[in-house]
């Protein structure tokens, strides 16, 4: 039988980052709220339904920086990414 998936240690954060979409373009603010090895929990400005699956996260403004990220969960203003 195998073994249930066991869910990577979460450290607390509230450190402000950014993601960005399209390519790169247009950089939006957001919180991380906590963070693991595998993934993260933001918090944005604005809805967080409107996200695409897959953007871009950085703690500096810098487009060519920061973490490609597939998003899993999506609930008000939160959201939930999986590090690629």
């Amino acid at each position: 039988m195998p073994l249930p998936k066991k869910r990577a240690a979460r450290k607390l954060l509230s450190q402000h980052a950014w993601i960005t979409l399209d390519g790169g373009f247009a950089a939006r603010h957001c919180l991380v709220q906590d963070i693991s090895d595998s993934g993260a929990k933001i918090t944005l400005d604005e809805d967080a339904s409107q996200l695409p699956g897959v953007i871009r996260m950085a703690f500096a403004r810098d487009a060519r920086t920061g973490r490609s990220c597939q998003v899993v969960w999506r609930r008000g203003k939160s959201a939930g990414v999986r590090f690629l």
